[in-house]
């Protein structure tokens, strides 16, 4: 049985992969046109279809809008009973059907025509009536779903989704979106945060423990102990000139048994990590991974001390 559900899963993916990769002999000039059409409007993306499709249509239209094409989600049946309303005169429409002849698509097509708003179309069939009203025709035509029954809409739901993901993709390049413009739009959770946060948001909520080069391990061992970050900074005249952390302070103690004659110069590290205030938290991150670490000394540009970062800052943040 176990064989069975493997055989039956890889046989899914190898069958929806094949006509995937089959879609890059079925784009055309359309798809070029396309988008030289929605680059050049004024408007807005509406992305419409039926059933299934309509489920494909509501995640184009989310990756759209995340990646700076503003997009509006609008339901076939629904738009010919209301909500055409939703078209505005320099929008652009794109309609999505495997068939291509559904009822409520050859209703809907003439009323947007009438508006002279161009139709994007994704079908599996581009001799359909969608496929031969519309502007622009995407072929997205499957030989068999996935389904046993070639029923179920599978590879051909897979075939327009990958479809809308290379317009929005394209669109993305082409209009020059970058990682800080992907971050306006992503504000929340970890993904936001890796786009947008800074050491210096991180550095700001943290004490900045620090000692002087000639302070006793005794009192060193208290600051990094009340500032609880695991590490101290060690300042001459201002400037930093080195780092004890926990297992600096571990290390002294198993070689040492006269610790409390020492300073903080006899201890240190004189060659700490550190990362500028304006750096992105994710780098923080990437650095402590480099270098197997638990915290960073932070400077500005002058190499001025501002503070520590520790791990578990970035652990609370859900960056790492």
């Amino acid at each position: 049985m176990n064989n069975d559900i493997l055989s039956i899963a890889k046989k899914t993916i190898e069958l929806e992969s094949n006509a995937i990769a089959n879609l890059t002999n079925l784009i055309d000039s359309n798809f070029e046109n396309a988008i030289k059409c929605i680059l050049k409007s004024t408007g807005r993306l509406i992305i419409t279809g039926i059933g299934k499709s309509a489920a494909i249509a509501t995640k184009i239209v989310a990756t759209l809008n995340s990646t700076g094409t503003p997009s509006i989600f609008m339901h076939a049946a629904d738009a010919i009973h209301g909500d055409l309303g939703i078209i505005q005169d320099n929008d652009v429409v794109i309609c999505i059907s495997k068939s291509g002849n559904t009822p409520e698509i050859k209703v809907l097509i003439p009323l947007i025509k009438r508006n002279n708003n161009p139709i994007i179309a994704i079908t599996g069939n581009k001799d359909s009536f969608l496929g031969t009203q519309a502007t622009y025709t995407l072929n997205t035509f499957v030989e068999k779903e996935a389904c046993p029954n070639n029923l179920a809409p599978t590879t051909s739901t897979t075939a327009q989704l990958v479809m809308g993901d290379a317009i929005a993709v394209t669109l993305l390049e082409l209009n020059q979106f970058t990682s800080k413009d992907f971050a306006k739009y992503h504000p929340g959770g970890a993904l936001g945060k890796k786009l947008y946060l800074r050491v210096s948001d991180l550095v700001e909520k943290n004490e900045a423990p620090q000692v002087a080069i000639n302070t006793s391990v005794k009192d060193a061992l208290l600051e990094i102990s009340n500032k609880r970050l695991g590490a101290t900074a060690v300042l001459d005249n201002n400037q930093l000139v080195g780092i004890i952390t926990d297992g600096d302070i571990r290390r002294m103690l198993n070689k040492s048994d006269d610790f409390l004659l020492l300073t903080s110069k006899d201890i240190m590290s004189t060659t700490p990590k550190t990362i500028n205030i304006d750096a992105m938290a994710i780098e923080a991150m990437d650095t402590m991974e480099t270098n197997n670490i638990s915290q960073l000394i932070v400077i500005d540009e002058h190499n001025n001390y501002k503070g520590i970062i520790h791990i578990h800052d970035l652990i609370k943040e859900g960056i790492f």
